[in-house]
């Protein structure tokens, strides 16, 4: 899932990218209302963590204009602000949740986590794929073989099975695993799909994820 922090104070910002990044999402970040405004609008993410004092446009303003143009994506707010006043104006203009600084990493995760969940179990599609003996829970990101119990998979490498599997059966470019599981901003080698790819077949049937060559790979159910 893709997640983008609205956040000016960059320190904060890169350590809340960081932490978000070794749960499995891929983050990108920026520093302006106006340019979280134009990010956020452009639809591709799954939640947006938006600080409301921001140079440009102030949070407030920021969430009031996704949602007045009809974007339904999960807002987690963050503010330095304390009151009933401020969290009653964040969720008026449309926030999804209110967080006050200073607050605990852990607890964000779970907001996060929450959130997307919620976002999740509203829509028509269920967290709960099954491929062959396995099944995939994409809310609680848990793999399970009938008769053996969990399987497991660090985050990153559930990510890439997850677009996998919401796509089963389609051949899925490594640059649209790149850009879903990593973000805009990588610059490292490409091959690391590879890499991710060649784990789950360890980890899982090996036959359950087909190469084609010169397009990307293909979820198959095992036989």
């Amino acid at each position: 899932m893709r997640l983008l922090i609205v956040e000016d104070e960059k320190r904060l910002a890169l350590s809340l990218a960081k932490g978000l990044t070794a749960e499995g999402y891929a983050v990108d970040v920026v520093h302006d209302g106006l340019e979280g405004l134009h990010r956020a609008g452009e639809g591709t993410y799954d939640l947006v963590v938006l600080d409301i004092m921001l140079p440009g446009l102030n949070g407030y303003r920021v969430c009031a204009a996704l949602r007045a143009a009809g974007h339904d994506v999960p807002i987690l707010m963050l503010t330095a602000k304390d009151g009933e006043y401020d969290e009653a104006e964040g969720l008026d203009t449309g926030a999804d949740d209110y967080l006050t600084k200073p607050f605990s990493y852990v607890v964000l995760v779970a907001r996060v986590k929450a959130l997307l969940r919620r976002r999740g179990s509203a829509g028509s599609a269920s967290p709960l794929h099954t491929v062959g003996p396995y099944e995939v829970d994409t809310a609680a990101r848990r793999v399970t073989r009938a008769g053996h119990g969990e399987i497991a998979l660090t985050a990153k490498e559930f990510s890439v099975l997850e677009q996998l599997v919401l796509r089963a059966g389609e051949v899925v470019s490594k640059g649209d695993i790149l850009e879903h599981v990593w973000d805009f901003a990588y610059e490292g080698d490409p091959n690391i799909v590879e890499v991710y790819v060649s784990a789950l077949r360890r980890k899982l049937d090996a036959s359950l994820i087909r190469t084609v060559r010169g397009a990307g790979y293909r979820l198959e159910a095992p036989r």
